[in-house]
């Protein structure tokens, strides 16, 4: 079974792109996030069409996440329990959606952004990370055989290895002793990442922001992620960024992460 996910950067502007992505990387369940739109805009349909039965939840033209699957799509979940809310008045914002897809429990995350390191956006995310790290404990404790893949774009790059100069963010978010200590309790309630043993650092990234040419110039961020718990994670045996997808005219800025699971 392959999994995979993409921060798509807005699904409406990215649906040709997806929907020959799709053709071309074979892919079994694939978790999105950034839809940014409302249920009735998204391209149910045109998803359906390729044989993918679909989850989506999305509240307004920011956020928004996904799972596509043709193995199966049950007992769906939006949020998880002890999800911080943002906003005046609190908002549960859309970034958690849960599925059941071939035995596999695929979370699509979009972790907040942070902003800066003063913003009150960072202590949400730090708060949200934490509530993540009890719940994905807690998913474990009830069934520790309990294959669970925790995908997305967490914004954090956790190691030096993963952003192209930790000079150039030493005072800038995603790199945060605060950020990393909570992408690492994650880890720590029993969770490893899959993708690195087979496409390791340093210089391969899954993020280039649009300015300053920083795909040409190779000067991308690594904070798109699949955590697997130890059941899951035993049955990888491949992993690959496509980085050819960041390519060309109306790309994302962000690269499918994909991953293969041994049957």
């Amino acid at each position: 079974m392959r999994i995979a996910t993409w921060n798509v950067n807005s699904i409406r502007s990215r649906i040709d792109r997806l929907e020959a992505w799709l053709g071309r990387a074979d892919v079994d369940v694939l978790a999105i996030q950034e839809t940014k739109c409302k249920p009735e805009q998204f391209p149910m349909a045109r998803l359906e069409a390729l044989g993918y039965q679909v989850a989506h939840h999305g509240l307004n033209q920011w956020n928004g996440v996904a799972i596509l699957s043709r193995v199966g799509l049950t007992d769906v979940q939006v949020g998880f329990d002890g999800m911080p809310s943002w906003g005046e008045p609190p908002v549960a914002e859309a970034r958690a959606l849960g599925a059941t897809c071939g035995g596999v429990r695929i979370w699509s995350l979009y972790i907040p952004n942070g902003r800066h390191l003063t913003d009150p956006h960072m202590d949400y995310k730090i708060e949200w990370l934490d509530a993540l790290a009890v719940a994905a404990r807690g998913w474990l404790t009830a069934d520790p055989q309990a294959q669970i893949a925790l995908v997305g774009d967490w914004n954090i790059a956790p190691h030096d290895e993963d952003v192209w100069s930790m000079e150039f963010y030493l005072d800038k978010s995603h790199v945060s002793p605060r950020e990393r200590a909570g992408f690492e309790g994650v880890v720590d309630a029993g969770y490893a990442d899959v993708v690195r043993p087979h496409a390791p650092g340093p210089g391969v990234y899954t993020y280039w922001d649009y300015q300053q040419l920083r795909f040409p110039k190779k000067q991308g961020m690594r904070i798109d992620f699949v955590l697997g718990s130890p059941a899951l994670a035993a049955r990888v045996d491949g992993a690959v960024i496509d980085r050819e997808e960041r390519k060309g005219t109306g790309a994302s800025d962000h690269a499918p992460v994909v991953v293969q699971l041994a049957d």
